[in-house]
């Protein structure tokens, strides 16, 4: 049997080839609620040398709305399995064993409990493979952010004043109007 081909991208549900929608592709999708990954995006693009000055709270390549709408969308008519980090993060085996299950495999104990281990925010900070420690300084400045820095959940509460939250709220309930995605701020 060949071995399933991964392919790792950040490319919103219309940018995807064709063959997607032809072949059957299964889609895991990640969301994050939206103002702790606009911090992280903050501090990743403070430490991305190669990308140009963000200035405050940047919003650069694209807009995060259309991208989690467009893959909420089509998740029941697509092989799209939709996780949300918060979700991960409160309970990391239940969700093994739905990507898993989605898959179509079934994991052992001892494979789950391995693979928590190993995908546990301590452990990802440590892997070369998941930290992009080899990623040369001329690209990432480690000494502004790690490009794992936290991965918590409500982080935001540490960045956003009470007006900036007041106004991101507002913006948020009118955007997301028409999709209503069950994002947690909190666990």
């Amino acid at each position: 049997m060949e071995p399933p081909r991964v392919i790792k991208t950040h490319l919103p549900i219309q940018l995807l080839p064709q063959s997607f929608r032809e072949t059957g592709c299964k889609v895991i999708y990640v969301a994050r609620n939206p103002k702790d990954n606009m911090v992280s995006y903050f501090h990743f693009d403070r430490m991305n040398l190669i990308h140009p000055e963000p200035g405050p709270w940047p919003m650069a390549w694209g807009s995060w709305y259309d991208h989690v709408k467009g893959y909420w969308k089509e998740k029941d008519r697509r092989n799209i399995l939709y996780l949300f980090f918060e979700d991960i993060k409160e309970n990391p085996a239940r969700e093994i064993q739905r990507i898993a299950k989605f898959l179509g495999h079934h994991l052992s104990e001892e494979v789950l409990h391995n693979i928590v281990q190993l995908t546990t925010f301590d452990a990802m900070q440590e892997n070369p493979m998941a930290n992009y420690s080899s990623i040369p300084d001329t690209i990432f400045d480690r000494k502004v952010s790690h490009f794992l820095r936290k991965g918590e959940v409500g982080d935001w509460k540490n960045h956003l004043s009470a007006e900036e939250n007041s106004a991101f709220e507002k913006h948020y309930m009118e955007t997301m109007s028409d999709c209503q995605i069950p994002f947690r701020f909190v666990i």
